[in-house]
């Protein structure tokens, strides 16, 4: 048996019985559990952690990025980067659920008959989840209560008391995050499928980064602490010597490759990856990013570098975006690895055909801006099948640490060539683009960041072309309080569409495809441009709950 297949049923395996215990002894976490017969050794323990697992935030390139400047779905979807969405009655996200589970078990896991490791073990596995489910709770809401027990319908103070501040709740999860990289297992004592030091150690590496860029930028203050954690954090992943960039010294498929693997168990790049199994456990990624209603933006793809290094408002290499075939030549390699250009193979059919890519299937759901998203697509027609896939994804993967700690760097002042060498020009080097030298760089005239030093506009955009679809980038607006970027009129167009171009297409095709005056797509004829309001920067609190608890008034702010 594989390690893939022993993770998958050891994982399925402790899920059904854990399942079959809740409904056989009614041992889920409610008040009626009898605890009794629960907790009692470290098996229960595991049992009852696998709920959380379901939560881990793994990649997917379906409309992953829609709430951003990256990609644009046909819908408008809740409305909130349009201005329409209004305070829901009830719900919104303000769900405590799995918080609760967590504490519940905090509050009873050292009943166990297992030795202080074991107990630990589960404990920061808890943790971690915890640490987790709170920073989804501030990234939306801001001030949230932090709970630290299981809430019952006795615990009134608990359940009407007030919102903590942001700062605080952060410095608790903070705190969650160190106790699990101190208590999970390292990798060669982990067991299949769980949780381990280095899965840890990831998760701080991207909430430190995430809190500490909010302060700085929303001047919250106190940022360097989070900042530093992020280094230690990814700088530890680093110095392991368990990880390292995937590449078979391809650059113009590695990139592409690396997101369509059956088994990513013994992917260096994988620290942690979410795992699926033919009848087992599966996916249906392809499926839906062949009718997607979504695609990348003319914003998106312009933020691409030339080969040379250079940006195309710099670059004599620049062949300018007359067509799609035009735009992509000459453009970092991963132009073509996420986005469908002349002769990539989207099928391999069953027999022996291939339909090989021409021109984007504009005035339809399968590439509605002219970028057709390609990442986690696979050619393969077994993945085709709906809700059939078996190809692994990556819940943390070795390249964001490196962007993580360029970053973290940078904002503390302290990104040195050295620092660039072992983090960016490692991405850079799988797709066999010029390395950022310091020295070297020259601030691009078309930046959407036009104030910030080049060094971190730099690094920002390759961010935003590394993790492209994997679902960063509108927490990353968030966090750089760059909201505005949004107003720009090129996030809600698509390729250009030249007469010439409209003429290849089957007339009943494209009948329907608006362009602007400079006969780029335009998906929301409704509208020019997107307007950023500051106050979504948090969403709203459902009025229901502030009716029911008043001391979580003020709403936020705006709303």
């Amino acid at each position: 048996m594989t390690n893939k297949h022993l993770t998958i049923y050891i994982l399925v395996l402790t899920g059904w019985l854990f399942s079959a215990c809740n409904k056989q002894l009614n041992l889920y976490p409610k008040d009626a559990l009898s605890e009794p017969t629960f907790f009692k050794n470290a098996t229960d323990l595991a049992l009852y952690c696998n709920q959380f697992y379901q939560d881990l935030p793994h990649q997917n390139s379906f409309w992953s990025d829609r709430y951003s400047d990256n990609e644009l779905s046909l819908d408008h979807g809740d409305g909130f980067l349009d201005g329409t969405y209004v305070v829901p009655v009830s719900g919104g996200g303000w769900d405590w659920g799995q918080i609760r589970n967590v504490n519940y078990f905090l509050q009873r896991y050292q009943r166990a008959n297992a030795d202080q490791a074991t107990l630990n073990k589960y404990a920061a596995e808890a943790r971690f989840f915890r640490a987790y489910y709170y920073w989804q709770k501030v990234i939306r809401f801001g001030d949230v209560p932090w709970l630290s027990k299981d809430l019952t319908d006795t615990s009134v103070a608990l359940l009407y008391g007030p919102k903590n501040p942001h700062k605080q709740v952060m410095d608790s999860v903070l705190a969650d995050l160190n106790f699990a990289v101190g208590n999970l297992p390292d990798l060669d004592a982990v067991e299949a499928g769980r949780l381990h030091k280095y899965a840890a150690l990831a998760l701080m590496s991207r909430i430190c980064l995430w809190e500490g860029t909010y302060r700085k930028y929303h001047g919250m203050g106190d940022e360097t602490p989070f900042l530093n954690a992020a280094v230690t954090a990814s700088e530890a992943i680093m110095s392991s010597g368990n990880y390292g960039i995937w590449s078979t010294g391809n650059p113009n498929t590695d990139y592409y490759n690396l997101f369509i693997q059956d088994d990513l168990t013994n992917n260096k790049e994988a620290i942690l990856p979410k795992l699926y199994i033919k009848n087992v456990l599966t996916q249906n990624l392809t499926r839906e990013l062949g009718e997607s209603s979504t695609g990348f933006t003319k914003d998106f793809a312009r933020s691409f570098l030339c080969t040379d290094g250079l940006p195309t408002a710099l670059s004599p290499l620049y062949k300018g975006d007359d067509s799609l075939d035009a735009e992509a030549t000459n453009r970092d390699p991963r132009f073509s690895q996420l986005i469908a250009t002349r002769g990539f193979v989207l099928k391999n059919n069953t027999d022996g055909s291939k339909d090989i890519f021409t021109l984007p299937d504009i005035g339809t759901a399968t590439a509605p801006t002219g970028y057709m998203i390609i990442k986690c697509l696979s050619p393969d027609p077994a993945q085709w099948n709906a809700a059939q896939s078996t190809l692994d994804l990556f819940i943390f993967r070795y390249a964001e640490i490196l962007l993580n700690e360029a970053e973290a760097q940078a904002e503390l002042g302290q990104c040195t060539q050295t620092v660039l060498d072992n983090t960016i020009n490692l991405l850079r080097d799988r797709v066999a683009m010029p390395h950022m030298v310091i020295g070297s760089l020259v601030k691009d005239p078309n930046s959407i960041f036009p104030s910030l030093p080049v060094l971190l506009d730099e690094i920002r955009r390759e961010r935003r072309i590394e993790l492209a679809a994997d679902g960063f980038r509108y927490n990353d607006m968030l966090r750089w309080k760059a909201g505005t970027i949004i107003n720009n009129p090129a996030t809600i167009l698509g390729m250009k569409l030249l007469p010439a171009t409209r003429a290849q297409y089957p007339p009943n095709q494209v009948a329907g495809v608006v362009v602007d005056a400079n006969n780029y797509i335009r998906i929301y004829t409704n509208i020019t441009a997107r307007t950023w309001d500051d106050k979504m920067y948090l969403y709203p609190i459902a009025t229901q709950e502030l009716t029911l608890n008043p001391n979580l008034k003020p709403q936020n702010p705006g709303w």
